[in-house]
């Protein structure tokens, strides 16, 4: 079986066709549709993006799972050794509206954990990436989180999360900032660009799996709201939440929250 530096140049090589693919659409009017049950919006670049990843990554790793926003569900990837996590564009909304701050999110697990991660940004030439034991790095170059406190901190997250109702004493005077692609929220934090990412809700797999090795291996603390470890490719595919930020900033957060 390839190793997981393996695996994280072709999930680079995939990424940089994905872009290729998103940017053909982005700004060009994709045809939009809302999915059913609130589940958000999705064009018809998501899908042209996501065929194309499913061709590629899996001529490549056929023995792997598949397990991506705009596919239908495979039981059978809870059987496989490996499988690929995927995101074909994170962020859509920011997409529709022409905003720079979409990503493609590429992942491969093995058992419950992610051993190689891309987060690709094309209409900012970003790269983010990380394999087990490696290191996390942006453009080729070494990332690390802040090292700071809670006051003042500027955190990745939405309105509501400042609800009374979710802390256990006053709401901790942060500043709250906010990107649509949760993935590179994910990687903001990991490079120090802000000081967490935060999030109470649960949150689908392939909009955080890339994104959680890339936080881990720059040295962040990454885990779900409780505080546990973060794993992957359950049946559900889903973690309770996230909280991601430097050591002391994750400590603090994590005793803030109610």
């Amino acid at each position: 079986m390839p190793g997981p530096e393996a695996d994280l140049e072709l999930l680079a090589a995939a990424a940089a066709e994905a872009g290729q693919i998103a940017l053909r659409f982005w700004r060009r009017d994709p045809v939009a549709w809302d999915k059913a049950d609130g589940a958000g919006p999705v064009t018809e670049a998501d899908l042209a993006v996501n065929d194309a990843l499913q061709a590629r990554l899996m001529a490549a790793r056929p023995d792997y799972g598949w397990l991506s926003e705009e596919s239908e569900a495979d039981p059978a990837r809870l059987d496989a050794r490996r499988c690929f996590i995927i995101d074909p564009i994170d962020g859509t909304r920011a997409f529709i509206d022409g905003q720079e701050g979409f990503s493609h999110s590429l992942a491969v697990a093995e058992g419950e954990r992610i051993i190689a991660a891309i987060v690709y940004l094309p209409a900012l030439d970003l790269t983010y990436s990380a394999w087990a034991d490696g290191p996390a790095l942006l453009n080729g170059r070494p990332i690390a989180p802040t090292d700071r406190d809670i006051a003042g901190a500027r955190v990745l997250t939405y309105r509501a999360v400042t609800e009374h109702h979710n802390w256990r004493g006053p709401v901790p005077r942060f500043r709250r900032e906010f990107r649509s692609s949760l993935a590179w929220r994910l990687c903001l934090a990991a490079e120090g660009r802000f000081d967490a990412a935060l999030s109470l809700r649960a949150a689908w797999e392939w909009d955080i799996a890339a994104g959680s090795l890339i936080a881990e291996r720059a040295k962040a603390r990454v885990s779900d709201r409780r505080g546990h470890a973060m794993r992957f490719n359950s049946p559900r595919a889903q973690v309770d939440g996230l909280v991601v930020a430097g050591p002391r900033l994750h400590g603090q957060l994590l005793a803030a929250l109610a």
